[in-house]
């Protein structure tokens, strides 16, 4: 589901984007001038969707914006960051180390000729945030799920609290203008936005209601457990970046095939290259030529970009290219930075009848704590044949 908010063509415009299986609403908000553009609280199932949208709107999405550690759905900033080369934030004490920024209260994210400042709302989980964006016609607010049409978040897991929670909706968001939109990062009976005005009237968690009554009413809840917690949060705390349950970078035996959605299958680098050597499989490398210029190559690939920065299409050269390569009919192995563009490009060799398998980690591998690249994992990492330009 879609919808767009109509408002005046000198005002920032609001796309609101939904994923039935959570219920969660993504935001892309954009300058109608420059087209530069954020996107908030993105999912990863929706990923060709969001891309979709922005090819078809030719939106410069700058940033990609989590309101707080997801437990429902897995977040695809990190995919985002790979395919349109934008860049992750998140709240500070969210502890999501491979976002390219940190965010603090009052912070300032610029996109075109408007700017989103970073609230710190905590209760729903301790780093929550919502971002406020001030306009002539009143304004906008997105708040994850810290403020709900009618409702709020849970506080019962993630360092959440009830006391924080009140504090968060009464003194910071309920003192933003009355006529200000409110666009929630949940709804479970269709209704899309509200106003700061109604929730202070309407809110049936909060409105009227003493601190005290309002932790009564939230320790009462007795919510299940979100079904897929256990899964989503460790993704989330590394921009939704695959990984197991327990929040470690999955580690499975190197010769191994893993079975995938789309195409023929997943390969660490080490069976990848075995491959290659042995003249079962072409190694075809799907990054720009910019990053096999800087970042390094190997000898053996066949260079066949899947896009070419700074253009989010995918280069129109690839089907033909891709076949050619196959013609030999040996296996394709597709090399990227990290394992992203790779799965694209191997579900689309995969569609024109080739049997195409993505290298997990890619070149350089997965981000650590730090955003840095080149230790978790990744070609190099593994001692594989490289040179660099």
């Amino acid at each position: 589901m879609k919808s767009e908010m109509n408002t005046s063509q000198t005002e920032a415009q609001v796309i609101q984007l939904f994923d039935t299986q959570s219920s969660t609403y993504t935001y892309l908000v954009y300058d109608p001038h420059s087209l530069d553009a954020v996107i908030i609280d993105p999912v990863d199932e929706q990923i060709q969707r969001d891309q979709q949208i922005i090819q078809d709107k030719g939106l410069k999405v700058r940033w990609a914006l989590e309101t707080h550690a997801h437990a429902d759905h897995i977040t695809s900033a990190g995919l985002l960051a790979e395919h349109l080369g934008l860049k992750t934030a998140a709240p500070e004490g969210c502890n999501i180390g491979t976002a390219s920024v940190q965010l603090v209260d009052g912070q300032i994210i610029p996109f075109g000729a408007f700017a989103l400042k970073a609230l710190h709302t905590p209760g729903h989980t301790a780093g929550s945030m919502s971002f406020y964006l001030a306009t002539n016609e009143g304004g906008h607010v997105f708040t994850g799920d810290t403020l709900l049409i009618r409702g709020c978040g849970r506080t019962d897991f993630q360092s959440g609290s009830a006391q924080a929670l009140y504090h968060s909706l009464t003194q910071i968001l309920f003192k933003l203008p009355h006529n200000t939109t409110v666009w929630p990062g949940h709804d479970y009976q269709g209704r899309t936005h509200s106003s700061i005005g109604d929730e202070i009237h309407n809110n049936v968690r909060v409105a009227g209601h003493t601190e005290a009554q309002f932790v009564a009413i939230m320790n009462k809840l007795n919510l299940p457990k979100p079904r897929r917690i256990d899964e989503a949060v460790p993704a989330n705390l590394n921009s939704g970046l695959r990984q197991d349950a327990g929040g470690e970078v999955v580690r499975n035996d190197v010769l191994t095939i893993r079975p995938a959605d789309g195409y023929a299958g997943d390969v660490y680098p080490e069976l990848a290259w075995h491959w290659v050597q042995s003249g079962e499989a072409v190694l075809v490398d799907v990054r720009s030529d910019a990053e096999r210029a800087w970042v390094g190559f190997v000898p053996e690939a066949k260079p066949l970009a899947w896009k070419q920065w700074p253009v989010v299409d995918v280069n129109p050269e690839f089907d033909a290219g891709i076949r050619a390569i196959a013609a030999t009919g040996l296996k394709i192995v597709l090399l990227c930075r990290s394992g992203v563009r790779s799965v694209a490009a191997a579900q689309r060799a995969t569609s024109l009848g080739i049997e195409a398998f993505n290298i997990l980690e890619g070149f350089e591998g997965d981000p650590d704590a730090h955003a840095h690249r080149g230790k978790l994992g990744g070609w190099r990492m593994r001692g594989l044949p490289w040179r660099q330009s």
